[in-house]
């Protein structure tokens, strides 16, 4: 397994109890279950997979109204009937008719590929379970072609969580899990300057003490993201807002600038006002 190891990318500052996690699951030959806070980079940790292990990447993004079968195939019945009326001679291969869907394109990959089921909670509840047969043995059947597919190489399988609803206990026995933690301060500080290699550390220091000073705030409905932060930090740099209007001492007196990158709803801006109001007047003149 040595040239399987993952590793993280100069893009995707992976912590050590990820590396170890990922590396576990495609020891085990078992799909990864991740979940963690949104923003803590669940998905795009497969897109890095991919691109470390130079595998390429299969994407199947769950919605509410998506079925486990329309990851196998689907068999595009009304098609067949309106050909059939036009008297067009493809309807007599039913094949024509049968149209793969995102497991079935990775179990045909040429080389071991990475496949993502991307926030597997959104589906109907049975979603999971519908699934187990297919991950647990790699293949399954086309009834109307009378075809086994099986998986040329069993791929690495990464499926995330935002833990909307639970998801079956034998689905779970299947999957090697993992939590994201969200960073730390001096990893989050990794975190950025991969993305913002110039900043300046003195605006990098009270950035972080204003993100992490948000993220405390008891009560919030919706604590900022990592993405958030970096969105932040870009306007900051936009509008060449200086570090000292982000200090502590000035957070006390004001909601921070350009906050709506970091607080998505009213409810948010509101405590945060309140709070602000309170240090007001309850500090020294």
């Amino acid at each position: 397994m040595a040239d399987n190891r993952f590793t993280g990318t100069r893009s995707y500052i992976a912590t050590e109890d990820l590396t170890m996690a990922v590396n576990a699951a495609v020891t085990l030959e078992r799909p990864i279950l991740i979940k963690g806070e949104p923003g803590t980079g669940k998905t795009q940790l497969a897109f890095e997979i991919a691109q470390s292990l130079r595998k390429p990447l299969y994407e199947w993004h769950i919605k509410s109204t998506t079925k486990a079968q329309q990851g196998l195939y689907e068999y595009d019945a009304v098609a067949r009937l309106r050909d059939s009326q036009l008297g067009d001679e493809k309807v007599h291969d039913i094949s024509n008719y049968i149209m793969r869907g995102t497991v079935w394109e990775a179990f045909d990959s040429d080389v071991q590929p990475v496949l993502l089921i991307d926030e597997i909670d959104k589906a109907d509840i049975e979603f999971p379970n519908d699934l187990l047969r297919e991950l647990d043995r790699m293949e399954f059947y086309v009834y109307e072609t009378k075809q086994l597919i099986s998986a040329r190489h069993r791929p690495i399988i990464v499926i995330t969580s935002n833990n909307e609803k639970e998801l079956p206990d034998a689905f779970l026995r299947r999957c090697f899990f993992h939590y994201i933690k969200f960073p730390d301060q001096k990893t989050m500080a990794q975190i950025v300057d991969v993305h913002f290699p110039k900043l300046k550390k003195q605006l990098l220091t009270e950035a972080l003490n204003a993100f992490y000073k948000i993220r405390d705030v008891r009560g919030l409905k919706k604590k900022p993201s990592t993405s958030e932060l970096l969105d932040w930090i870009k306007l900051l740099l936009a509008e060449d807002i200086p570090p000292e209007a982000l200090r502590r001492e000035n957070m006390r007196s004001a909601i921070p600038p350009l906050y709506g990158a970091l607080l998505k709803n009213e409810q948010d801006v509101h405590l945060f006002e309140q709070l602000v109001f309170l240090d007001r007047r309850n500090s020294p003149q």
